[in-house]
This record gives structure tokens, C-alpha cells and sequence, in this order.
């Protein structure tokens, strides 16, 4: 069985980050879904659970970030294109995201947003025969010319 990930975010409105994250065509699974929990099924491995800031401080003893100011993690998943990246990203953006840079580097393209609660996600697309070869060398400022940050 394929090792499944479970990403847990704090929310400030389950039903509005529910509406959000199915105008990018994510489904609910509704068994793990109520007033204080939204399950959004990404794939067949991936789920993001998104708790009200109270349910998910029954998680945790540490503080909970206001994630609009502050950044714990970067999400970044996979798309079969840079099509696929663009159409994502300006679903997110139609429906209330905040864009958060880009990167192009020919072998290499991605697009950012902070969602509706400011949680970071990358969806990044990789030419497949120059992701087969490993990454090629590039300097840091070389990486940094073709990345934008909003």
C-alpha cells in the first residue's frame, strides 16, 4: 500500500476554503467532514484536512501560525504540464487566492498562491527527460533570474 499524506491546515472557514479548494475541481470526502473539518481528497495518496483554528489546537500544544504572516511550510505537488500549472493557477486566483510568484526555468516551471488563509501551495511542472537526468547546475543567482515572488 502506497504511503499515504495527510496535510492538516488550520482554517478560519471550513465552508468557504471548501468552496475554494472545489472550484479546483478537489473533491470532499464527506466521512471525515463536518462543521469543524473539511477533507479535501487531492489524490489517491494526498488529503488536505482543513480544521477550524479550535479543532486543530486539539492537535497540538504548540501555537497555531496565522499563516497570512508567517510560513511553516511550502506546498508544492505535481502537474503533467505547464497548462495544467497555468489552469490551476488561475482557478486559484478566480476564486479569491493571492498569487505568490513563479519560476521559469525552461526545464523547470511552477506557479504559486496563498490560499484563502495564506497557506502556500507550488504546483510545478518538470520536463520529464531533464527531471530523468537530475537537476542541472545552476547558480543560485541563476535560479533567482527566473523566479518572481508577489
Amino acid at each position: 500500500m502506497p504511503t499515504m499524506i495527510f496535510v492538516n491546515l488550520a482554517v478560519s472557514d471550513p465552508s468557504r476554503s471548501r468552496a475554494f479548494y472545489e472550484s479546483l475541481g478537489y473533491s470532499v470526502n464527506e466521512g471525515f467532514s463536518d462543521e469543524n473539518a473539511v477533507s479535501i481528497v487531492i489524490s489517491d495518496t494526498i488529503t488536505a484536512m482543513l480544521l477550524t483554528r479550535e479543532f486543530f489546537a486539539e492537535f497540538t500544544s504548540k501555537s497555531i501560525i496565522d499563516a497570512t504572516t508567517s510560513t511553516e511550510v511550502q506546498l508544492s505537488l505535481s502537474a503533467d504540464s505547464k497548462e495544467e500549472v497555468d489552469s490551476i493557477h488561475e482557478k486559484a486566483l478566480a476564486a479569491g487566492a493571492t498569487p505568490a510568484g513563479e519560476q521559469d526555468h525552461g526545464f523547470m516551471y511552477s506557479k504559486s498562491f496563498d490560499d484563502l488563509d495564506g497557506h502556500h501551495w507550488d504546483y510545478v511542472w518538470m520536463d520529464p527527460e531533464a527531471a530523468a537526468g537530475g537537476a542541472p547546475e545552476m547558480t543560485v543567482d541563476e535560479m533567482r533570474a527566473g523566479t518572481t515572488h508577489s
